[in-house]
């Protein structure tokens, strides 16, 4: 069992092919060289195709994605943008990998927080018509009173109890302010282009909460006259239903993952929450397997670390900001660059383009850290065209389609190109960054992290931008060249990187403009 000797044996015994030229022992590896004209005759193909990335990864596999899920009643802050940016990358990481997506929008619309709500409404009423601001200002208003007065937290829970109890007066309330809610939640989504396959929220486990509780009692003990379950290995038991009766977060989402299971069974169960609900999860997971739910073992809590702008939280310093508010800024700091860049854009191509832009910005720099990790956000280097940033990869993508238009020829297969004429070591680096792709986004699925796509589309655009460089220096490296052959052969590398530019950012969610 000598690894060197292994390795010996096995580039001996090696067979060339049409892609693998030859193998050599290097101690105990096995180099494989492999045939220049070949590989870039497959990649570019592949490419081209759209078929790089491996569609079969997923067959016969669905995953749930619950993300975003924001309370009713309130807007979508910018400290939503990160959950659901990764959440809505990630389903389009799987998507592309063959895999049925449920990306699913649990929505915060029951219990004690929207008590208040209706509770404040009945006491102060509000003008019309009403909106989310004037709902989260009731919000506001009511905690301020129990500030003030403690008698006044009671009948937000004696609201909440009513609407459980199903008031037809409450109930009516209740759905008009989700209603309400919904339609400024949608109309966000539609900016990000995101659709939710299951918009389900928590109220729609109410009517299992019986059947849950039933299920749970052989497991329940009484503290303080509530119910509560104890976990093995852990401080402090699972809150389940309050003394008064009400039922818990825990005990809906047992409901949500039981209706999760029982309608889709998922390979995998994805919950893309903040970090700061980790013990949430693990109790929760451990909850579903002490009731013998093996199922329990696929369901995963995807973290991620805060959003802080200026050092401060998001929640915090930009807590009252709009989600909508960043990317109106965003917008207008993207049309002062691209006047500034590219002067002789018709309006008609800036008013398309500078929205992609900016959402671009935003959810790149969401994405393009592990999402673990904390990110301070800093809009002028999300929109700057340099540096780590979307618009510096759609700036990329936009420079494939601009030499295309140059060369007024745009390659849509590899038919008739004569791929030996790339003989150039960055033209080779090129090819073979574009063949890592598959790689990166199964380890992104497997991992449910896809700062791997983005950092990939920066090397990436780093590779492309030293090949084509090259030529201002020296005429004969231009991909626009004299020679036609090695033309249409540099320019089907170009049509291939532009292709993945366009997939990539596709994957994270993001446009790929033809012009900036």
């Amino acid at each position: 069992t000598n690894p060197a000797l292994i390795a010996k044996e096995l580039a001996a015994g090696f067979t060339p092919s049409e892609l693998v030229a030859s193998a050599t022992a290097a101690g105990p590896f096995v180099n494989l060289k492999l045939d220049r004209t070949a590989a870039f005759t497959w990649i570019v193909d592949a490419c081209l195709r759209g078929t790089l990335i491996p569609n079969e990864v997923g067959t016969d596999k669905t995953i749930c994605i619950d993300y975003s899920s924001p309370n009713i009643s309130k807007h979508l802050a910018y400290h939503h943008i990160r959950g659901t940016t990764i959440g809505h990358a990630l389903a389009h990481i799987f998507r592309s990998l063959g895999y049925k997506v449920v990306g699913i929008n649990f929505l915060g619309d029951w219990g004690t927080t929207h008590g208040m709500v209706i509770a404040a409404y009945e006491k102060w009423g509000a003008d019309e018509p009403l909106d989310v601001t004037k709902l989260n200002d009731l919000y506001t208003r009511f905690r301020a009173a129990m500030k003030d007065n403690p008698v006044v937290e009671q009948e937000g829970r004696d609201a909440f109890k009513r609407l459980e109890d199903g008031d037809p007066k409450v109930r009516a309330l209740w759905q008009r302010f989700r209603e309400i809610s919904w339609a400024e939640f949608e109309s966000v989504y539609k900016i990000l282009g995101i659709q939710f396959e299951e918009i389900r929220g928590e109220s729609a486990y109410e009517p299992d909460m019986p059947k849950v509780l039933e299920e749970l009692r052989p497991l329940l003990t009484e503290s303080e006259g509530a119910q509560v379950v104890e976990l093995e290995g852990e401080k402090n038991p699972v809150l389940m239903k309050t003394k008064d009766g009400t039922t818990l977060y825990a005990t809906r989402d047992v409901a949500a993952a039981k209706y999760r299971w029982e309608t889709f069974h998922f390979s995998r169960s994805l919950y893309v929450v903040d970090r700061g609900q980790a013990l949430h999860f693990r109790h929760l997971f451990k909850l579903l397997t002490k009731m013998g739910y093996e199922w329990a073992a696929k369901c995963e809590h995807v973290p991620y670390g805060l959003i802080r702008v200026e050092g401060k939280r998001a929640a915090t310093r930009y807590g009252a900001v709009l989600m909508r508010d960043v990317f109106k800024i965003a917008e207008d700091d993207v049309r002062a660059i691209m006047a500034k860049v590219n002067p002789d854009l018709p309006p008609s191509v800036v008013d398309v383009v500078a929205p992609q832009v900016a959402i671009g910005a935003i959810v790149f720099a969401n994405l393009a850290t592990q999402r673990d990790k904390d990110i301070d956000f800093d809009l002028e280097k999300a929109v700057s065209l340099e540096g780590d940033s979307g618009p510096y990869v759609q700036m990329a993508h936009a420079r494939c389609a601009s030499i295309a238009r140059k060369a007024g020829e745009t390659i849509a297969s590899i038919d008739g190109v004569d791929f030996s004429l790339l003989t150039h070591d960055a033209e080779w680096a090129v090819a073979k960054k574009l063949l890592e792709l598959p790689d990166v986004v199964v380890r992104a699925a497997d991992n449910s992290e896809p700062h791997g796509v983005a950092h990939y589309l920066l090397q990436l655009a780093g590779e492309y931008s030293r090949w084509y460089t090259l030529g201002s220096g020296d005429p004969s490296l231009r991909v626009i060249c004299e020679d036609l052959p090695t033309r249409r052969a540099r320019l089907a590398l170009v049509a291939a990187v532009q292709a993945t530019f366009a997939t990539g950012l596709g994957l994270l969610g993001i446009a790929a403009p033809d012009q900036m």
